[in-house]
């Protein structure tokens, strides 16, 4: 990392996952398409496809890991709805990049916000008691 400014935000993240329980690493994620849509918008507004690709690329990334910690099992119906709305939401950011679309980038932001409005209502009030064991927050499994 050349740019001192790209240094600082890689740690001040990797600072914030490392301390982070597992709801926080899932609205992290969340977070993070909603910003990564919000730069694929700019660019695109600047007409840098580039780099709008490649925000969209990675929101798509992230989307998919969001969609890998779902415990369809444990979760059930929740679960296998939020796998197709999430998948769902690949999709339009296929399609917005492809056809250079700013309402669908914007329909799959609100969409996560949404999801993730929900998420934060059920947020634990007190840390999981085994830290040495995956942790399963309604449907979802993250391993710590």
């Amino acid at each position: 990392m050349n740019n001192p400014m790209q240094h600082y935000q890689k740690m001040k993240a990797e600072q914030a996952v490392s301390g982070a329980d597992p709801h926080r690493l899932i609205v992290m994620l969340m977070q993070g398409v909603i910003e990564k849509v919000a730069a694929a918008k700019g660019y695109l507004q600047q007409g840098n496809r580039a780099e709008k690709a490649q925000q969209i690329s990675w929101a798509i990334s992230i989307l998919d890991g969001l969609r890998m910690s779902l415990d369809k099992e444990k979760g059930g119906e929740i679960a296998q709805n939020l796998d197709d709305l999430y998948g769902f939401m690949e999709e339009q950011l296929l399609k917005a990049n492809v056809n250079d679309d700013a309402k669908l980038l914007e329909e799959v932001s609100s969409l996560m916000k949404t999801i993730l409005s929900g998420w934060m209502e059920i947020a634990p009030t007190k840390p999981a008691p085994d830290a040495e064991r995956p942790v399963t927050s309604g449907c979802l499994q993250v391993g710590v």
